[in-house]
């Protein structure tokens, strides 16, 4: 039986793969012209058109040779694109990108269209001719050309640095939020301990890699049929080396459990994913940012963009409530599984940290920092205020060292949402 880790896996791959898409368009195609050409000349269809077994010939050959262009031209494109990500973005990226439907929906279209007419031709007799196929197969390249069209347009739009921005920073949130309420009120009774006293058994990875995902329910289950608790000990996102410990086991028939089993539930990987993950999402647009700053670059109004983006993602993870770890409990209020979480001062260090260090010496860096960092003051509650204190202190260390000039340093100290030229900002008043 298959683990849900290989099962998890196997679902990444294909999200990932470009070509497995195609392959069903291709088989699709081939189907599809079986049955067209059976259905040809049937007395309850409507379509009563007829062509020439030569004008056949070459509608269908011009059709399996556009379709062979397109499928190039569209691979030329997704070279481009990767250069692009690669060396202006984020190669993290690429993972977003492989996942593209339209993408896929395009080269399965070109796929499906050429399978259909090269299958066409082989039906075409100097005294018989496929005739609704092939007026089948005008109609779908007119949709492939159409589908081409949108696909131009979507990423020739969706390739700018502060598009992808939003999308990253949209579905970080979106994975945010959909795992803080999956946790919310999952917490154990507080009258019981934590962890029940006793030998704690290590389940093992055998392979090494990033962890990806926990299977939350699968481990749940695991620990209320054998009545110990599990303690993850690295969060998602963790690179985990071969051998290091993955579960440590608490209590319980400890004996019973196969490592494997257990660690079947824990999805390792070659790098890092969203779906239970949103601090990559977070890391992705701090790489778009700082690839913006670097100097064979030099284009901080794109690196300020992308900051709207990232304030927009801190807020929203000022408002979940994070914790440290969570507990898990099952239908009694026992606790069955803990999970290692990232707090908010984790996440806040990745939003500024980097864009900080790397755009200290950027008048615009410097003031949409401090307009960000002051309307969290605004905003957020106060146990998240101490570390966005202590980073608006970071800030102002590195303004005091780099703009020693009295004007400049005044300039560098002004809150500025659009870096220069926005409505500057006043000092924000400390809260309370």
């Amino acid at each position: 039986m298959i683990s849900w880790a290989a099962a998890f896996r196997l679902r990444q791959y294909a999200k990932a793969s470009l070509w497995i898409v195609p392959l069903f368009g291709l088989l699709l195609g081939a189907v599809l012209a079986e049955c067209a050409a059976a259905l040809d000349g049937a007395d309850w269809l409507p379509y009563d058109g007829q062509y020439s077994a030569t004008t056949a010939s070459s509608v269908l050959s011009s059709v399996v040779g556009a379709m062979v262009a397109l499928l190039g031209f569209v691979v030329t494109i997704g070279v481009l694109v990767v250069q692009q990500a690669t060396g202006t973005l984020s190669p993290r990226y690429m993972r977003l990108w492989y996942r593209d439907r339209l993408q896929k929906a395009v080269l399965a279209t070109f796929t499906g269209t050429f399978a259909f007419a090269y299958t066409l031709l082989r039906s075409i007799e100097s005294d018989s001719v496929p005739d609704l196929g092939v007026t089948l197969a005008g109609v779908a390249v007119a949709v492939s050309l159409l589908l081409l069209l949108v696909y131009l347009n979507r990423f020739t739009h969706n390739l700018r640095p502060v598009a992808i921005a939003d999308l990253v920073g949209g579905m970080g949130a979106k994975v945010l939020i959909h795992g803080a309420a999956k946790v919310r009120g999952s917490a154990a009774r507080g009258g019981e301990p934590l962890l029940p006293a006793g030998p704690v058994a290590h389940m093992r990875s055998e392979r090494g890699g990033v962890l990806q995902a926990i299977d939350v329910a699968g481990l749940m289950a695991a620990a209320t049929r054998h009545d110990c608790v599990f303690v993850m000990v690295h969060p998602v996102g963790d690179f985990v080396a071969p051998g290091m410990t993955l579960v440590e086991v608490h209590g319980g028939r400890t004996s019973e459990l196969d490592p494997r089993r257990v660690t079947g539930h824990v999805a390792l990987g070659a790098e890092r994913t969203i779906e239970q993950d949103p601090a990559f999402a977070l890391r992705i647009l701090v790489d778009i940012a700082i690839r913006a700053l670097s100097p064979a670059v030099n284009d901080p109004t794109t690196a300020v963009q992308v900051l709207n983006h990232i304030e927009a993602f801190l807020h929203t993870i000022g408002r979940v409530g994070l914790r440290g770890r969570y507990v898990l409990a099952d239908d009694h209020g026992r606790p069955r599984l803990v999970v290692p979480g990232r707090t908010w001062e984790e996440y806040l260090q990745v939003g500024v940290t980097e864009i900080r260090e790397y755009g200290a010496t950027s008048l615009q860096i410097c003031r949409r920092l401090r307009a960000l960092l002051d309307g969290l003051l605004e905003t957020l509650s106060a146990e998240h205020l101490p570390a966005v204190r202590m980073e608006l202190e970071f800030l102002e260390e590195a303004v005091e060292s780099q703009f020693t000039d009295p004007r400049r340093h005044a300039m560098a100290r002004t809150a500025d949402p659009q870096g220069i030229g926005g409505g500057q900002r006043p000092e924000a008043a400390p809260p309370g």
